[in-house]
């Protein structure tokens, strides 16, 4: 079996600091302390905004049905 000829300055090469960039190569996205980037972070919000004027929607529905369900008499009762 013949082995492979060992040159240091390749693993220096391969292990380098990621803060180094290879140039050609596209930049690694920033990330947060989660490993969101910003475009992650927005999607988040967006999705969370559009998931709370739902549940807002939900809710309002079902105070509208159930006042509808009680029908008109509830506002007319003996004092």
């Amino acid at each position: 079996m013949v082995e492979a000829e060992h040159k240091p300055d390749e693993a220096r090469e391969i292990h380098a600091a990621p803060d180094k960039q290879v140039k050609g190569e596209p930049r690694a996205p920033d990330r947060d302390a989660q490993g969101l980037t910003d475009v992650d972070r927005r999607r988040r919000r967006s999705r969370s905004i559009a998931l709370a004027v739902t549940l807002g929607l939900l809710v309002a529905l079902f105070y509208v049905v159930t006042i509808a369900k009680l029908g008109p008499g509830v506002l007319d009762r003996p004092m």
